[in-house]
């Protein structure tokens, strides 16, 4: 049966690379959109296709004879069911946030690109984790009931801008850059753990490992993962890198503007030649950190967060127009970046280990 894939993102893309390199005999027809827009012509030389044409042009058999992988973030994949089923096309499966990241496992282990974390052996030491959930108070309820691990404490990003307390936690106390959060997004959470854990005295054994989460996107450590990072000397765990084309400089200028991404680059250049030389190879290649979400040794993340603050004060204050005039979170974006230019130029230093992010709806 032949294939087509519903998205034309990074899901959709990581979904089909991942199937081609698992399954290269698999066919698949093309890419299915609900308009072209401002999506991609074609992917990996796969055409991007409107559903309703491409619909269009088949006939009932064929209709009943092509199965549809809808690849897209999970709140919008109802609404999908619903156009393919008007237009005939009715033989479809979700590829939920679990799914990806399962298939993604699978090709890495494969391949060995970015190492799965449950590709290493149990040992018999437990790590001693400390993730951070950033909530904000506009976040809406979750529609279904997500029950958190023990060591996952919900946090509220943006404390100091007020509205409804949502976690007992908060960002404003101790030392912090909590009125920030309309630029800095999640990592006013990350300052916070910095500061107030990281470098605490009471911080705990360098095998303790620190993390930040978001309210709607979590890490997923399942089964035995707790046991596969002391002794296997995991230095840190990040989400399975999204794919995307033809490289991330060209995604973040999406979301940047051109004044902001040189003054990304001039502040890398001003405070880290070393990091300045390598970030060309880093965005002319197509892998991103999404959502600056991390779980590291302690000493091991306090080192990034002493290397990323800095960058981001100096863009703070370089950017036109300047952070203190704006609120479009431009600094969150700029740092997903940041993150996969240190862990790649430092991945031959780190141990660096993968795991699925599911997306909470």
């Amino acid at each position: 049966m032949d294939l087509a894939i519903y998205g034309a993102q990074s899901i959709a893309l990581g979904a089909y690379e991942a199937i081609h390199n698992i399954c290269p005999d698999r066919k698949i027809r093309c890419f299915l959109v609900t308009r072209q827009d401002r999506n991609p012509e074609t992917l990996h030389g796969i055409p991007v296709m409107e559903v309703g044409g491409f619909s269009q042009s088949l006939s009932d058999q064929e209709k009943q004879s092509i199965e549809i992988l809808i690849a897209t973030p999970e709140p919008v994949m109802q609404e999908i069911e619903g156009t393919l089923d008007r237009v005939g096309l009715r033989c479809h499966v979700r590829l939920t946030s679990s799914g990806w990241a399962e298939l993604m496992g699978y090709r890495y282990s494969c391949d060995r690109t970015f190492v799965p974390l449950q590709a290493l052996p149990p040992g018999y030491h437990r790590a001693e984790l400390h993730v951070f959930m950033a909530k904000f108070h506009k976040d809406k309820p979750l529609a279904g009931r997500y029950e958190l691990p023990e060591w996952v404490m919900p946090i509220q990003a943006g404390a100091a801008l007020g509205g409804e307390r949502v976690a007992g936690i908060l960002d404003c106390d101790g030392e912090n850059i909590s009125a920030k959060n309309a630029n800095y997004s999640e990592l006013t959470v990350l300052y916070w753990i910095w500061k107030n854990r990281l470098q605490h005295p009471s911080a705990g054994s360098e095998h303790g490992y620190y993390g930040l989460a978001h309210y709607r996107r979590v890490l997923e450590l399942a089964g035995d993962d707790e046991l596969r990072l002391v002794d296997n000397g995991v230095d840190v765990v990040l989400p399975y890198p999204m794919p995307y084309e033809p490289d991330i400089e060209a995604h973040h200028k999406r979301y940047l503007k051109e004044a902001d991404w040189a003054a990304v680059q001039e502040a890398v250049r001003r405070l880290c030649p070393e990091y300045a030389e390598f970030f060309p190879k880093v965005l002319g290649q197509r892998y991103l950190y999404n959502y600056n979400i991390v779980i590291a040794r302690r000493p091991v993340l306090e080192e990034y967060c002493s290397w990323l603050f800095p960058i981001l004060k100096r863009l703070e204050e370089t950017s036109v127009p300047p952070a203190s005039e704006r609120a479009d979170r431009y600094i969150g974006y700029a740092a997903e970046t940041l993150e996969t230019l240190y862990f790649m130029f430092n991945k031959d230093r780190l141990r660096i280990a993968h795991a699925g992010c599911r997306f909470l709806t």
